[in-house]
């Protein structure tokens, strides 16, 4: 398994889920290869269901699931799921990434809330970030996914017919910053042809 630190250029996948997010994301992180760029989620759920969660999903998937620790180092091939308790963001430490976990209060009545991690891919990674808006209700990530764009991220959004709740994904889609529009089914294809671009 690819397991290189970062590189100034390499591209990080940030993701946003809610409400029908957790089969969104076995789907989409299904059909992922095992070297893909590192991939860090906040995902609203109960803290006391995270663990078998990212457990099911690193059973089920090629790249390595888990449960995000504080301070650790982002590495390609494996994914960086939210607990339950806190906001997942990350932040530069010379030329590698590193997670940072926070127990601030909630942003738009969640913790941990998409809207963190986005704002600070926009901060810490400029063009190097691609975003994902799965499913969710509400519009918690829309305003900091168009601070992604502005910043030069590429940003996707699941499409309605295959969201359970569009309402996130609307919201990003309605002020202007996301760049595609994909049925769940394609999202992994198009976001990996965005990392060959």
């Amino acid at each position: 398994m690819s397991v290189l630190p970062l590189t100034k250029s390499s591209r990080i996948i940030v993701v946003g889920s809610s409400t029908g997010g957790t089969e969104a994301l076995r789907v989409f992180l299904g059909m992922m290869p095992h070297d893909a760029p590192p991939i860090l989620i906040a995902q609203h759920m109960p803290e006391m269901f995270v663990a078998s969660f990212a457990s099911r999903l690193d059973g089920a998937c090629a790249m390595r699931v888990k449960v995000a620790v504080h301070d650790e180092e982002i590495l390609s091939g494996h994914v960086y799921l939210s607990p339950g308790h806190a906001h997942i963001a990350l932040a530069r430490d010379g030329s590698t990434l590193r997670v940072e976990l926070s127990d601030a209060p909630p942003v738009n009545r969640h913790r941990p809330s998409v809207e963190v991690l986005f704002k600070a891919a926009a901060t810490a990674l400029g063009p190097n970030a691609i975003g994902v808006m799965l499913t969710g209700m509400g519009k918690d990530g829309a305003a900091a996914m168009l601070e992604m764009k502005r910043a030069g991220a590429y940003n996707f959004a699941q499409d309605e017919q295959s969201s359970v709740v569009f309402g996130m994904p609307r919201a990003a889609i309605e002020l202007g910053a996301v760049d595609e529009v994909v049925p769940l089914g394609r999202m992994a294809e198009r976001v990996l042809a965005r990392v060959r671009a």
